[in-house]
Parts: structure tokens; C-alpha cells; sequence
């Protein structure tokens, strides 16, 4: 039975419909290997399709009235996962070699930290606002994945795509350093410890 929180609602069938798009990406890369160019732009197809439901979500949320708890959950838990896989394929493809595997460290170890700062500070009632300049990070990020997606069969793409990470990187350093210094007030209380959870 489909749940009340993603029937009937546009928004939470845009998100989900994202990640049902990853298996297809997966499948994608490794058809590489026989389909050669095919392959590769009919995955960048997808991902465009993917890349335009995780813009229009959030869109249609707001202007149909459709923001559930269901969808402010799993949207950006969504697009963590899309762009966690992504980066991952890229890597494994080849389109991210050598030193350029910083970009994705970078980016992975800023998620892992934001996510322990939200957890941190969630049972405080604190919410961490995400900034106008996150969604340029966000942007430049998508950006950057399409055009190394197509790297090795278009003049430049994965020279383009790096430069696109490169400034995704720096935008989320500093994103991720913007948070921390709304949060800091927070992380140095010693009166805002909690007591530790004994594991069950």
C-alpha cells in the first residue's frame, strides 16, 4: 500500500523518483564498457532528468502546499545519497583521478560533519538555515557531475567538470566553516552537554 505522505503528492514522488533514477545511472556506467559514448550520454540524460526533480521538488512542495514531514525528511537525505553515488561512480570510472581525489574527500568528510552538527544540535531546537551560498555550492556541484559523466567523450567536459568540482569544494569548505561558526556558541557550552545515551 502506498503512504498517505507520497500519494497524491508530486513533491515526495519527485524526490523518490530521484533515487529510483540511481540504480538505472549504476547500470549505466558499467554498460559503458560495450556501449562506449551511448552509454555515457544516455546516463548524463538521466541524470539531467534526476538533477531537474531535485531542483522542482522543493518548487512544487512550496507553491501546491505539499511539505509533509515525510518530504522534509527524506529530501535531503535524497540528494546526499544521489550525489554520495555519483561521486563514487566517478571516482571507480575514472573521471576522478590522482590528486583530484581530494574533491570528493572534501566533500564527503563537510557531510559527515554538517550531519553530526544537525544531530548535535537537533534536541537543542536548533536548526542550521542553509544558505544562499550552499545552494550555489549545491548547483555548481550538479554542474560539475554531468560534465564528467561525459568526460572522456567530449572535447574538454572532464577538464570543465574538474574546475566545476574544484569551486564545489571551496564553496563547501566555506559553507561547512559558515556553519560551524553559527553553531560554535553551542559546541564550546559546557552547559549544553548532554548526558550520553547508553546503547541498547
Amino acid at each position: 500500500m502506498i503512504s498517505p505522505s507520497i500519494k497524491n503528492n508530486l513533491a515526495n514522488i519527485l524526490t523518490i523518483s530521484r533515487l529510483i533514477l540511481l540504480p538505472v545511472l549504476i547500470i549505466l556506467f558499467f554498460l559503458e564498457a560495450q556501449w562506449g559514448a551511448l552509454a555515457a550520454w544516455l546516463a548524463l540524460l538521466v541524470y539531467i532528468i534526476a538533477a531537474i526533480t531535485d531542483f522542482y521538488d522543493g518548487y512544487v512542495a512550496r507553491k501546491l502546499d505539499q511539505i509533509t514531514p515525510f518530504g522534509t525528511f527524506l529530501d535531503p537525505i535524497s540528494d546526499k545519497i544521489f550525489v554520495s553515488t555519483m561521486l563514487i561512480l566517478l571516482v571507480a570510472f575514472d573521471r576522478i583521478t590522482g590528486l583530484w581525489l581530494f574533491l570528493p574527500i572534501a566533500i564527503f568528510a563537510r557531510e559527515f560533519l554538517i550531519s553530526g552538527l544537525r544531530e548535535f544540535l537537533g534536541p537543542k531546537d536548533v536548526k542550521v538555515p542553509v544558505t544562499f551560498l550552499a545552494k550555489w555550492k549545491t548547483a555548481t556541484q550538479m554542474l560539475s557531475l554531468g560534465f564528467l559523466i561525459i568526460g572522456p567523450y567530449a572535447p574538454y567536459a572532464l577538464e570543465i567538470g574538474l574546475i566545476f568540482l574544484s569551486i564545489a569544494t571551496l564553496l563547501t569548505i566555506i559553507t561547512g566553516f559558515s556553519y560551524y561558526v553559527a553553531a560554535k556558541i553551542y559546541l564550546h557550552d559546557e552547559n549544553n552537554i548532554d548526558e550520553p545515551k547508553e546503547n541498547s
